[in-house]
């Protein structure tokens, strides 16, 4: 089976994902919900503000939509495909997530438990609520898999790698989410990646109606040919 292939040659990208998800999920549960957050959020630079006001971003459901979009002009159409099921998949499950838990935001939580925390990063948006799983990480992650899985190059992983955990951080350092809420992100945006993944390079359920028209031609071909 193809994904089982991907997932041993792409050793290094899944490895080293999966090892950091579980040293982060052994320190979140070290520590209680607000020492963790200020753990991670001791620095804040005028310069990182700006940054990460800006790479948030890149987790947004758009810069999905958008690497669909050139995958399909460039004619990668299963490509696309598993880009767009990819962020789809992850961005259902992440709405149906946030509403079964509804867990509040770092900025509601402080405030109701009379926690002082002032360092909120200006003309960004904050929310109280739906705060459990960060959507903005499982969006960067569900990408970032999927372009390893794909392209099937090793060498893009770390940059891959680097991009989706560097989104992740700026959802706590922007004070929009918790550690717990971006691990959990991150593991629904691999999970949707690789169901993606092997729907359609795998079970092929999303091939074009033109080869499925043809296939049922030879088939019928081959039936109607003599022994």
């Amino acid at each position: 089976m193809r994904t089982i292939k991907r997932l041993t040659k792409l050793n290094y990208y899944f490895f080293t994902t999966i090892s950091v998800l579980l040293l982060l999920l052994l320190f979140n549960f070290s520590f209680s919900k607000t020492d963790g957050f200020l753990i991670f959020n001791r620095f804040h630079p005028t310069w990182l503000d700006i940054f990460f006001k800006y790479i948030t971003n890149f987790g947004d459901g758009l810069i999905s939509i958008l690497a669909a979009v050139i995958l399909l002009a460039l004619r990668k159409k299963k490509k696309a495909m598993t880009v767009a099921l990819a962020y789809i998949y992850s961005g259902l499950l992440i709405q149906i997530a946030k509403r079964i838990f509804h867990m509040p935001r770092p900025k509601y939580f402080f405030e109701q438990t009379l926690f002082h925390y002032t360092h909120f990063v200006e003309g960004v948006n904050m929310h109280d609520q739906n705060s459990f799983p960060s959507g903005h990480t499982a969006s960067a992650f569900a990408l970032a898999t999927v372009l390893v899985l794909v392209f099937k190059k090793n060498k893009i992983s770390f940059y891959c790698l680097f991009f989706a955990f560097l989104v992740g951080y700026s959802r706590i350092y922007l004070a929009q989410h918790f550690l717990i809420d971006v691990i959990f992100g991150a593991i629904t945006g691999i999970i949707c990646a690789l169901v993606s993944y092997h729907q359609v390079y795998d079970l092929k359920l999303f091939r074009s109606a033109k080869v499925s028209k043809r296939y049922k031609q030879l088939k019928i071909a081959s039936q109607a040919s003599p022994i």
